[in-house]
């Protein structure tokens, strides 16, 4: 029974969901046995790459050696350096590296050793690669010999092609390899490199601190004589202007700094008694009575006059109630709570006075300091402006004098340098000859070819996988379909015309394939055939099942092979069979059973007791045949195979058959097999394997709830013996061993 997607339990324990399809163990084994010729045809290409990479490559062998910087021998001559100054910026020696591969370097390496005349770089002995190259830049060339300069240059850039220089990890190592195909000249390139390398370092070094000894010869010269004029400038000034230092500098700047100190503190006090006047004057705004009152003075006499009124308060509300509050008594507490009140007013009154009279004399305390602060600056303007030139004239002479002294410190170290030369590179490892080549690696290029044709194998037969729409196995059809895989049919078919040129048998005429099942009784195809027959049995068991139809979604699946076949079978068991014709639009069926048939199906849906001179025995199997005889294609072919004359017919057939298959139509192009779907007790579908698509499947079956109820089970037709083997390995070698094909 048909059962939705979502619904229909899946084969996989554990796996991964990938692009809609779910990557599991037993998949990626299918995979694996579906696939392998892709696999092992990408595997023997890269193998086979590389073993014409390694024939044809020119073994290259490769010199090492190693030069350290170390800035511990230039501290020789300097006594006061710390420890600190041994350590190189990594940007220093990254530096040094493009340093060895420049231009200039590598030319004097070139001129050194004559390598313009050697055959390795001058091109005199070239391989057929090189020549080929060299015949096609001719053409775009000038066709002018080259000069010496350009000779040199193109010489240098191979050397740099051929010099790789590193930095060994996080050391002030720097290691330099050349590749060649000679090891004795790799080892001379790569040590004459080095030598240039170091050789220009002392010369560099010797020719910057010549040139900074004789600019700072000069520039001392005139430092000194500028932190002289300087000197002598601030002494005329300070005679000019009768300025006298102290310690603590100028007197007029002293006392300005007292007087500025009192003006901060003189305005602080009259902000304080500012905020206490403008606290009182809000209180005595409120009711004098208030908690808030007491708890902002805290004064005792406030708040030992409001204690005494909350008593009378109390007392009064007390009489009040008893006796009225017209009663004497209370009067007079009323009275005295009032007498209470305008006590604490007058004392707020008089704290009032009190505040204020501070806030005065703060203010007339700070008027007289600002008073006095501006006085003074008015009589210091004149000092203040002299003291101002002053400083800078004091400021410039102590920058002289200090850019004189360091400038005459760098000079005698400078001089001191220029004539003990060191260096901060030295050699530690001197290249010697290889005595292995570097390149090609043998074991690791046959290593990555064999590790990229694996996974460019796995990568194509995975992406065959994944990127196909068809069925190939009984699980995906489970999947996809909802409904249990009555088995696999293999392709029957004749070979193709090349082969059937090719072949030397006798025979001329294609096969019967309608009577496949008759001719070969022991194949696998008569054998799943047999399954099917078993399951629609054990489904007779629960409902009774005669009507069988034989469906697919598209035209050319091979369901009318498979109807033929499956009819005949059940026939050859000695059941009472008849098979119907019912695809009203083709007539496959009856071309291939009845040609000469001159009435059928449509004569009998007219007259259901005539049927007996429509029907057509076959003698050998015993099979009735009932043919499809139409002048031309119907137009109402849908209403008359869903007629109720289709279904009197088949009640009449039931009568006297175990078993009717009918050939119906393809679901999808045509709608007859959805109109005569209730009157059909089950329904196999055919699949054609490795041709239907997903969604072909899914569109044809899901379109009809009568069909998907109906539905009995799925047939793979037309599979690929091939493929089924490699995709049924697992089943072991001697799984096809009861099948003989040929039988």
């Amino acid at each position: 029974m048909y059962q939705p997607r979502e619904h229909f339990p899946s084969g996989h324990r554990f796996g991964i969901e990938f692009g809609g399809a779910v990557l599991s163990f037993e998949r990626v084994a299918d995979v694996l046995r579906r696939q392998w010729p892709i696999i092992a045809v990408c595997t023997g290409a890269s193998l086979a790459l590389v073993f014409v990479y390694l024939i044809m490559a020119q073994p290259m062998y490769t010199a090492n050696a190693r030069i350290m910087m170390d800035t511990r021998q230039a501290q020789v001559l300097d006594k006061d350096s710390n420890a600190n100054s041994a350590l190189i910026d990594t940007g220093y020696v990254d530096s040094q590296v493009e340093v060895i591969n420049s231009d200039d370097l590598i030319l004097s390496v070139v001129r050194r050793l004559k390598l313009t005349d050697d055959p390795e770089f001058n091109g005199s002995n070239p391989g057929l690669l090189s020549i080929v190259l060299g015949k096609f830049m001719a053409l775009f060339g000038s066709g002018e010999p080259a000069s010496q300069e350009r000779l040199e240059h193109a010489v240098v850039e191979q050397v740099q092609k051929n010099l790789r220089t590193e930095r060994v990890l996080t050391t002030y190592v720097l290691s330099l390899n050349y590749r060649s195909r000679s090891p004795d000249k790799a080892a001379k390139i790569v040590n004459a490199v080095a030598s240039a390398y170091l050789v220009g370092a002392l010369e560099a070094k010797y020719q910057s601190t010549k040139r900074a000894t004789e600019w700072l010869q000069q520039r001392s010269i005139e430092l000194s004589e500028q932190a002289t004029a300087s000197d002598r400038a601030v002494q005329t000034f300070k005679a000019e202007n009768n300025i006298v230092g102290t310690s603590r500098g100028l007197m007029s700047e002293q006392q300005l700094s007292d007087l500025n100190t009192q003006l901060v503190q003189a305005r602080a006090s009259t902000a304080e008694a500012k905020a206490r006047l403008d606290r009182i004057t809000a209180i005595s705004d409120q009711d004098v009575a208030q908690s808030t009152v007491t708890d902002a003075l805290n004064n005792s006499v406030i708040t030992r006059l409001r204690a005494q009124y909350l008593d009378l308060q109390a007392q009064y509300a007390d009489w009040s109630r008893r006796y009225g509050k017209q009663h004497l008594a209370a009067v007079n507490l009323a009275n005295k709570m009032e007498e209470l009140r305008k006590n604490i007013a007058d004392e707020l009154h008089r704290i009032g006075d009190a505040y204020r009279s501070d806030y005065e004399i703060a203010k007339s305390r700070e008027a007289s300091l600002e008073k006095n602060v501006k006085e003074l600056v008015a009589q210091a303007g004149d000092t203040g402006q002299a003291a101002v030139k002053l400083r800078d004239l004091e400021s410039a002479a102590d920058t002289y004098r200090n850019l004189y002294n360091n400038f005459l410190e760098k000079l005698q170290s400078a001089t001191q340098n220029q004539s003990f030369p060191l260096s901060e590179a030295r050699l530690i490892s001197t290249a010697t000859k290889p005595d292995r080549k570097s390149s090609p690696r043998t074991v690791l290029a046959l290593v990555g070819g064999l590790v990229g044709g694996l996974c460019l194998g796995f990568g194509a037969a995975f992406a065959r996988e994944l990127l196909s729409d068809v069925l190939r196995t009984p699980g995906e059809v489970e999947d996809e379909l909802g409904v249990k895989c009555l088995g696999v049919l293999p392709d029957i078919r004749p070979p193709t015309k090349t082969g059937a040129l090719l072949s030397t048998s006798a025979k001329t005429g294609p096969p019967d394939l309608s009577r496949y099942v008759v001719d070969h009784p022991f194949s696998r195809f008569a054998e799943t055939l047999r399954n099917i027959k078993v399951s629609i049995d054990v489904a007779r068991l629960t409902r009774e099942i005669k009507v069988i139809g034989i469906v697919s979604s598209l035209p050319k699946e091979g369901k009318t092979t498979v109807a033929a076949n499956f009819a005949q079978l059940i026939a050859l068991t000695g059941h009472r069979t008849v098979l119907i014709d019912g695809d009203l639009h083709t007539r496959s069926l009856t071309r291939e059973l009845a040609p000469n048939a001159k009435s059928g199906l449509v004569e009998a849906l007219s007259d259901p007791a005539s049927l007996g001179y429509h029907v057509q025995r076959s003698k050998e199997t015993g099979l009735d045949f009932l043919p499809s005889v139409v002048a031309s294609r119907m137009v109402n072919s849908a209403d008359v195979i869903g007629s109720k004359a289709m279904a009197d017919l088949l009640k009449v057939l039931k009568e006297h058959y175990e078993y009717i298959v009918i050939d119906l139509a393809p679901v999808m192009p045509v709608a007859d097999s959805k109109a005569v779907s209730f009157l059909i007790d089950a329904m196999v579908y055919v699949i054609e394997w490795g041709q239907t698509t997903r969604s072909a499947l899914q569109e044809s079956v899901s379109g009809s709830e009568v069909l998907q109820k109906k539905l009995l089970g799925a047939v793979l037709n037309r599979a690929n013996p091939k493929m089924l083997k490699r995709i049924e390995a697992y089943k072991g070698k001697h799984h096809n061993s009861y099948y003989v094909e040929h039988a």
